[in-house]
Order: C-alpha cells, then structure tokens, then sequence
C-alpha cells in the first residue's frame, strides 16, 4: 500500500472511531450508579485510545518515505488497541 492509500484508510479509521465513541456516548444515558461509572471510565479509556491514533496520524503525515513503514506500523497498532478496547467494552454494554 502506498502513501497517498495509506492515508485515505487512516482518515476512514479515524472516522470510524469518532462514530464508534459517539455510538457509546449515545448509550451511555441508559446506564445507572456504578454501571454508569464504568460506562464513563471506558468512554475515557478509549478517547484516550483515539487521542493516540489521531497523534499517530500526525507523525505518519510529517514522516519521510523512509520512515513511512515505521509509522504505518505504528499507526495499525494504535488503530487495532482502540478496536480491541471498543469490542471488550461493547461486550459488557
């Protein structure tokens, strides 16, 4: 996958988790006591997940060709930690 690809599918992942933590959002005025309180912690824990694709984003967009592979890299890793902690905490909701 080139660069110019690359990014196209970064910005639809980037996307795609802004969605997915609107999703919870919405959900979260069903949750009650302590329910709420975890529902809120794991709204955190994943806008921090998400917080970290967007600076991963950032560096892909300021990286040179050669580093583009150690960024995509990276980039694909912080995108698969905000989709595993996005099914973990849609199981419990």
């Amino acid at each position: 996958m080139n660069k110019e690809d690359f990014k196209i599918k970064a910005l639809q992942t980037i996307d795609d988790a802004s969605e997915k933590l609107a999703e919870l959002k919405s959900k979260k005025e069903s949750a009650k006591g302590e329910a709420l309180k975890k529902y809120e912690e794991s709204i955190h824990y994943l806008e921090k997940k998400q917080s970290e694709l967007k600076s991963k984003y950032y560096e892909f967009e300021e990286a040179s060709e050669s580093k583009f592979e150690e960024v995509k890299t990276a980039f694909s890793s912080a995108s698969d930690s905000f989709k595993e902690g996005f099914d973990k905490i849609r199981k419990v909701f």
